[in-house]
């Protein structure tokens, strides 16, 4: 049976799973919930930086990735930061919708699903 590695796990969430190869980022939001969309879409790509980097692979790699925007008129503004952050020729298949968040504060929210 094959391992199943869970990274910072609590009782509703793991920031990443890994399986088989692929590995499943949980929806990434900013710290600073002050900042523009700008500002937090930095954060957020970092974080995925980050995440993607303790399950041993990068941007790269990227499959999918589904955005979740407060105000859909940000996209273009997110779309900059995001379209900079990606590899040439690497970007993955992709949705970007509006959405009601959680806490209102956040602006933009990502999840990944990356392969090693």
């Amino acid at each position: 049976m094959s391992r199943i590695i869970r990274t910072e796990a609590n009782r509703i969430l793991s920031q990443a799973v890994e399986y088989h190869g692929f590995v499943f980022l949980q929806g990434c939001v900013a710290k600073t919930l002050s900042k523009d969309v700008k500002g937090q879409t930095e954060e957020v790509l970092a974080q995925i930086d980050q995440l993607l980097e303790t399950h041993g692979t990068d941007k790269t790699r990227l499959l999918s990735a589904q955005i979740w925007l407060k105000d859909i008129r940000d996209r273009e503004a997110m779309n900059e930061l995001w379209s900079a952050w990606l590899p040439n020729g690497g970007a993955p298949a992709r949705a970007c919708v509006e959405a009601n968040m959680a806490d209102p504060r956040v602006l933009v929210e990502i999840m990944i699903t990356a392969c090693k």
